[in-house]
């Protein structure tokens, strides 16, 4: 209940959370993880849920791993899972990796669940791997005796505690090693997920304690990018996507769930600083649309300077970013692939980095693409810095001509170098494994 009305923006419902979020899934039966993450950033109460959650939720005992091999396979079986294999965000992040992988070091094969069978992305999911299977309409059992018989080195989770998962797959023991990747920005708490992938900034040294799996630490961000997503040239205005001509336009186009009245607050406050200026969020329901447009009145804003963008084509999403000035994150949730997609149309992004793995993903983004000047730490630097690139509009625009040079030079939308530091990260748990050794945090380095 506490999340749907999350999803509608009642923020009435804040100080409910607050007691919620002490007692709900730590001293009751176990709650929906991912429903919590938007809740507060506390990195501690979220391993407890998690830990709570997986003991509850996931009780099948493990079936037997077939015996060690004594020689080095000639290439690493990798298995991905995912609902996700279609126009979805995760598919817009993990396209490049898929296409890129060393084919004569890794065979891959991709096992869907998902309902959306069709269009350009799924086909690119199923020419981009060696293997594709559709096992939708299968029972975990069969799921569970076709990829055994494929006998994976590596079985990844790009979904964790998300919805539409079937996590439930790999306490099973889908492979010798398994791995949360992507899909779920936190620890699964499972004792059957060996690693979680990161990097530095969404795990740094003082929260290492509150992740269950053991670490591989990319050398720059966390988060795979397709370097060939496509941004479409149509020839739009402002006027034709709802905005003035001549305003500043704020955008934040995360989900609504993660909007909080503490950002709100902020934007407010902004939208009182800077003359006609407008907020651009994404729609996504008429509950949320109605309720940010009263807590706007409430605040002294006329609810007309919040505009809403209806959902499109992505290519087309990622066109109408440059008819924004600015982007501005979320705080307990961050934004993570609409950063990316914010950086990649070269749109710039201010983020407070928080606590927990999913308050601090922006800010892993804007290190890798060269712009840590654009991360602040609380949120009095948050709005400080907001109301300085908006009254120094020179600052702005050098700020986005770096973007626009980092954005091809820096490491974040280098989908070939990623690709071979993740399979770095793969072959040295893959060698642990093969020396009979216990899983152990990773650091992976660059040759």
């Amino acid at each position: 209940m506490l999340h749907q009305r999350q999803h509608i923006c009642d923020f009435t419902v804040g100080e409910q959370l607050k007691e919620a979020s002490y007692r709900l899934g730590i001293e009751t039966e176990a709650v929906t993880t991912f429903a919590a993450l938007p809740w507060e950033d506390n990195p501690s109460y979220h391993l407890l849920r998690a830990n709570r959650w997986s003991r509850e939720k996931y009780t099948q005992s493990p079936r037997p791993l077939p015996a060690r091999p004594k020689t080095r396979s000639e290439r690493i079986k990798i298995g991905y899972f995912s609902a996700d294999f279609h126009d979805h965000a995760t598919m817009y992040l993990m396209a490049g990796v898929l296409r890129q992988h060393d084919r004569s070091a890794f065979e891959t094969f991709a096992y869907s669940y998902g309902r959306s069978k069709s269009g350009e992305w799924r086909k690119r999911a199923e020419n981009d791997v060696d293997h594709f299977f559709d096992v939708t309409d299968q029972s975990d059992r069969q799921i569970v005796d076709l990829v055994r018989s494929h006998a994976l080195d590596i079985a990844i989770d790009l979904k964790g505690f998300t919805a539409y998962t079937r996590s439930q797959l790999f306490q099973y023991r889908l492979g010798p090693i398994q791995i949360n990747f992507l899909g779920y920005p936190g620890t699964m708490g499972a004792e059957f997920i060996d690693y979680i992938i990161a990097d530095p900034v969404v795990i740094p040294a003082e929260q290492r304690q509150f992740y269950s799996e053991k670490v591989v630490y990319l050398p720059h961000s966390y988060q795979p990018n397709d370097n060939e997503r496509p941004i479409s040239t149509s020839n739009t205005t402002r006027s034709d996507v709802g905005l003035p001509e001549d305003s500043f336009v704020f955008c934040c186009f995360n989900n609504n769930y993660k909007i909080s009245p503490t950002e709100f607050d902020i934007w407010m406050r902004l939208l009182h600083k800077v003359d006609g200026s407008v907020l651009w969020l994404l729609r996504s329901n008429e509950w949320a649309e109605r309720n940010l447009q009263n807590e706007a009145a409430a605040r002294g804003i006329d609810p007309s300077r919040l505009v809403f963008a209806p959902k499109m084509p992505h290519s087309e999403h990622l066109a109408r970013h440059k008819h924004a000035d600015l982007f501005i994150d979320t705080f307990n949730y961050n934004a993570h692939t609409t950063a990316s997609d914010a950086l990649w149309a070269g749109l710039p992004v201010v983020t407070k980095q928080g606590k927990q793995f999913a308050a601090r993903v922006a800010a892993s983004l804007l290190k890798a693409v060269g712009l840590p000047e654009l991360i602040t730490e609380t949120e009095e630097e948050y709005e400080e810095l907001i109301t300085e690139l908006t009254e120094h509009p020179e600052k702005l625009a050098k700020i986005r001509e770096k973007l626009k040079e980092n954005r091809i030079t820096n490491p974040l939308f280098d989908t070939a170098r990623y690709t071979r530091n993740f399979e770095r990260g793969l072959t040295q748990v893959y060698d642990l494994y093969l020396n009979s050794k216990e899983p152990e945090d990773i650091i992976v380095t660059e040759n």
